[in-house]
């Protein structure tokens, strides 16, 4: 199974992400994870992403798709992987569609977890982070909110996206999830 796992902050992307990963076998791709991997190992691609990521810029879209291909090509995304935190952009949707469709293993499903706002604000607010203030949190729901809208499109589209309640206790949101993503099977 091939998805795309989208969810703004404090959704519990995160915890569900690992439930779904340990329960469904597959590899759980982060871009973030990825980009550190890439420059640990020093492959071309990962010292081109490490003059962006030392210099505090993002790295440009064809150095991220460029070391999801690297990934995608390693033995344990043959049974599958759940991409968490690309794409981002349109661009990146459209570069990761293409790559796939020249591999000839299309995505299965794009899963949105949702959460309304002010209960992501009541979250992120109660983590107790330095960084949660009311102010910063607004700041990254609003560009959470820019990049994935149109990606929800994108994929709304395709046919691909499938959206579920990510409010509730853990487990039933995990249950939502895994309806969904049995019906693919």
């Amino acid at each position: 199974m091939r998805i795309v796992f989208i969810g703004p902050p404090g959704a519990g992307k995160g915890t569900q992400a690992e439930r779904l990963v340990e329960t469904y076998h597959m590899a759980h791709l982060s871009t973030g994870d990825m980009l550190r991997a890439a420059r640990d190992a020093k492959t071309e691609v990962g010292q081109k992403a490490e003059k962006y990521m030392s210099a505090g810029e993002l790295v440009p879209d064809d150095i991220i798709v460029a070391i999801i291909a690297e990934r995608l090509r390693q033995n344990d995304c043959r049974d599958g992987y759940l991409l968490d935190g690309f794409p981002r952009t349109i661009a990146q949707a459209e570069a990761l569609d293409k790559m796939l469709a020249e591999q000839g293993t299309p995505l299965d499903v794009v899963l949105e977890l949702k959460v309304p706002e002010e209960e992501l604000f009541r979250r992120l607010a109660g983590r107790g982070r330095a960084d949660d203030t009311p102010e910063v949190i607004r700041q990254r729901l609003v560009a959470y909110r820019k990049q994935t809208e149109p990606l929800l499109e994108y994929y709304g589209r395709c046919g691909l996206l499938k959206s579920i309640d990510g409010l509730g206790a853990v487990e039933e949101i995990f249950d939502r999830a895994q309806t969904v993503l049995d019906r693919l099977d």
